[in-house]
């Protein structure tokens, strides 16, 4: 294989700032189809070109791809000013149009890149540019308020706004200096954030981040915008499906913080996208994966998912070149219409093929919360049953922001020092009695649970505004709680999530929690637990219970709300678990 590559290419915008750009050019005459990637983090970083969760550039151009990378504006070797978003549906916009036109170009183009390199392919969706022929977003989000930011219940996501945050300023900050321009005393403060994350996250108010919000304004802007108004709409291209009229080849991992926006954003373009080839050219990658680099091999200290769980066995580069290869360059049948969903099943352990998500055969099945009103820790007596309760009890337990339960594995951003993200052993935090645990008996068959979760939960609390979380576990004969999913509701947003509406302090109210997807085989041996709660700290922000803005309160306005769950016939509490019934050989094992 040989090819060539241009460094630096200054690419207009339209406001006359030139973004730095690498164009990597197959050997041949062209001209050639084009795939570009934007990236904030340096599109001369080996990481880019060695990621397992993106494509093998050199596979890429040696099957006759131009392939272009782009320093963002305001990163690396791109001038301006880096703000997250603002810029990137325009800019984005700008280059591909710059592409069309050169001569090495065929005017075909696809897009491909995770995380922050995948929301300048959404943004740019959106917009009519005919250049634009198809888009690979992988564990990235249509709609940056509900993942990463913030959550669908309305929760700040901290950790990953911090941490990331955190991140952006220093090299915000470090380009300013280069410039003479910021404070030297404002790196020393954002690198002790970042190596001891306890002093990052925990000190009140959360807006109290002067040394991040001087170099990264926009971090401010999160914290000043926790309803989804028109800061967040102005960015989201799930608001504007109806104009998005690409093929988008998802790609996404169950312990990922945008799971639940990758397969949102899924459905929603096979049902709703702007022309048949937005509809029909949906696909979706989900693997036994989180977001940050290290857990690509499916192993985890908690869990392990065998060899079919590395990210090296789902064929990424194989699956973006037939994606291209049909929607880039045209070619009818690649991939096949028959199977649009590979996912990967957890507990089965195993790749699985579907026609689509939801699954056809999903059954959702309500689980009930029961008991006698003992629930805190996994001593308790709470219950999960497919049977209607026959008495009417609640659970009651105190929660104190000044004492959150942690966050242990699930779907966090950036994994703190000392910590891991995914599927990890939730043994640790049910022993706190402010861990409400519901368990079913052991179970005599295999139960899968592939799919979309709510919970649905009926509360009372003495505070205006609080918490409530839920998470679904998988209790090993070993005793091991492995952690599958997560969600978290804030109770002013119960209703609306641009309209608040505080509670009443001690009346009750219905809550829905979406607990985000999984696909997951309960063994026999094995029982199914929930955990309910009020907070799930860093991965998200702990609210005070005042009422008032919880980025502003500080730590002595905080107060500890007693909260209840009432279950039972006047008030059907309830998880409702997509269940999958099929006389397999999964069942055959068991």
């Amino acid at each position: 294989m040989s090819f060539t590559v241009e460094v630096d290419v200054p690419v207009p915008m339209r406001d006359g700032v030139a973004l730095a750009t690498n164009v990597w050019l197959p050997d041949g005459p062209g001209p050639f189809p084009a795939l570009l990637v934007r990236t904030p983090y340096g599109k001369d970083n080996a990481g880019l070109y060695g990621n397992p969760k993106l494509p093998d550039v050199f596979a890429l151009v040696e099957a006759g791809y131009a392939v272009v990378a782009q320093d963002v504006r305001g990163t690396s070797r791109s001038p301006g000013t880096f703000v997250p978003h603002t810029h990137e549906g325009p800019d984005t916009v700008d280059t591909l149009g710059w592409l069309a036109a050169q001569p090495w170009c065929d005017g075909a183009v696809g897009m491909w890149g995770g995380s922050y390199l995948g929301f300048s392919q959404w943004q740019a969706a959106v917009h009519d540019v005919p250049a634009l022929r198809a888009i690979a977003p992988v564990m990235t989000s249509a709609d940056p308020y509900a993942a990463p930011w913030r959550s669908p219940g309305g929760a700040l996501s901290q950790d990953a706004v911090l941490t990331w945050g955190t991140l952006s300023a220093l090299r915000n900050l470090r380009r300013g200096l280069d410039d003479g321009r910021g404070d030297p005393a404002d790196a020393g403060a954002l690198l002790a954030g970042l190596a001891e994350p306890p002093s990052l996250h925990e000190p009140l108010p959360i807006a109290g981040r002067a040394a991040v919000t001087r170099s990264l304004p926009w971090l401010g802007q999160v914290l000043d915008h926790p309803e989804r108004d028109a800061f967040w709409r102005e960015i989201a291209a799930i608001d504007h499906v109806e104009r998005i009229t690409v093929p988008a080849l998802h790609i996404g991992g169950w312990y990922d913080v945008f799971i639940g926006e990758t397969v949102r954003s899924y459905t929603t373009l096979r049902h709703r996208g702007g022309n048949a080839a937005a509809r029909d050219g949906q696909r979706l990658i989900i693997g036994p994966w989180s977001h940050p680099d290290g857990t690509d091999l499916g192993t985890y200290p908690d869990r392990s998912f065998g060899l079919a769980g590395s990210i090296k066995t789902a064929g990424i580069t194989e699956e973006h070149l037939r994606f291209f290869d049909r929607w880039v360059r045209g070619r009818p049948g690649l991939p096949d219409d028959t199977h649009r969903v590979r996912l990967f099943v957890m507990g089965a352990d195993e790749w699985r093929d579907e026609p689509d998500w939801p699954l056809p055969d999903t059954r959702y099945t309500a689980f009930f919360l029961d008991g006698g009103g003992r629930a805190g820790t996994a001593g308790g007596d709470g219950v999960l049953t497919r049977d209607t309760p026959a008495e009417d009890a609640t659970d009651t337990f105190h929660y104190d922001p000044h004492d959150p339960v942690p966050s242990l594995g699930g779907t966090v951003l950036a994994a703190a020092p000392g910590t891991y993200p995914g599927p990890a052993d939730q043994a640790a935090i049910e022993t706190r009695a402010d861990v409400l645990c519901f368990t079913t008996p052991v179970l005599q068959r295999p139960v899968e649970v592939t799919g979309h979760l709510t919970l649905v939960l009926h509360i009372r609390s003495s505070t205006q505004d609080t918490d409530f979380t839920g998470k679904l576990v998988d209790v090993h004969p070993d005793g091991r709680a492995i952690l599958l999913c997560e969600g978290i509701q804030r109770v002013r947003y119960r209703e609306s999530l641009t309209e608040p509406a505080l509670l009443a302090p001690g009346t009750d109210a219905e809550l829905t929690l979406d607990l985000g997807v999984t696909a997951n085989v309960f063994r026999p041996g094995h029982r199914i637990r929930l955990e309910v709660s009020s907070s799930n700290f860093p991965r998200y922000d702990r609210n005070t219970n005042t009422g008032a803005t919880i980025a502003a309160d500080d730590a002595d306005a905080v107060v500890v709300a007693v909260n209840h769950v009432r279950h039972g016939p006047a008030h059907p509490s309830r998880l409702i678990l997509p269940v999958i019934e099929r006389p397999t050989s999964e069942e055959d094992r068991a």
